[in-house]
């Protein structure tokens, strides 16, 4: 196996400023060198955060994002830059949560993803995001996400 190109990544390795918003990050992917293989690859970001849009109010999550790679992988510094952006924009849970599964799609085109938004109550009501690119696939291994539905004191 040869090493991995990093030739055309310009954030990793290098100081960059944060994105001032989700439509400004850059994502950036590296080629898989194990694309001959179906094998899942799990981001977890225990600390999401976005704005409400109606309040300005930051809102919180839990987001695990699984995909099964094609031809290509995220780069994980470009995707921590590309969740952090999301400080300062103003969306719905839901469109958080399906535009960076969307955004990840349109990048790397997997074979499969899907992201799962584990938002913490506003209002008293929590509200939890599942997207999915279709069926997962028959021959990969896919654990649980590991996050339970709030539930409160008990």
């Amino acid at each position: 196996m040869g090493t991995t190109d990093v030739s055309g990544l310009t954030q990793l390795g290098k100081d960059v400023e944060q994105p001032k918003s989700p439509e400004d990050a850059v994502l950036e992917r590296v080629p898989n060198g194990q694309s001959d293989v179906n094998y899942l690859v799990r981001f977890t970001a225990p600390e999401f955060t976005s704005l409400c849009p109606m309040t300005g109010q930051p809102d919180f999550a839990h987001l695990v994002i699984d995909y099964v790679p094609d031809e290509w992988l995220v780069e994980s510094k470009s995707l921590k830059l590309f969740l952090t952006s999301f400080r300062n924009h103003g969306a719905f849970h839901e469109d958080c949560t399906v535009m960076i599964g969307r955004r990840l799609v349109d990048l790397l085109a997997p074979r499969w993803l899907r992201i799962g938004g584990y938002w913490y109550p506003r209002g008293g009501i929590p509200i939890d995001v599942f997207w999915q690119t279709g069926a997962p696939l028959a021959d990969v291994w896919l654990p649980d996400q590991g996050v339970s539905t709030y539930r409160g004191r008990g």
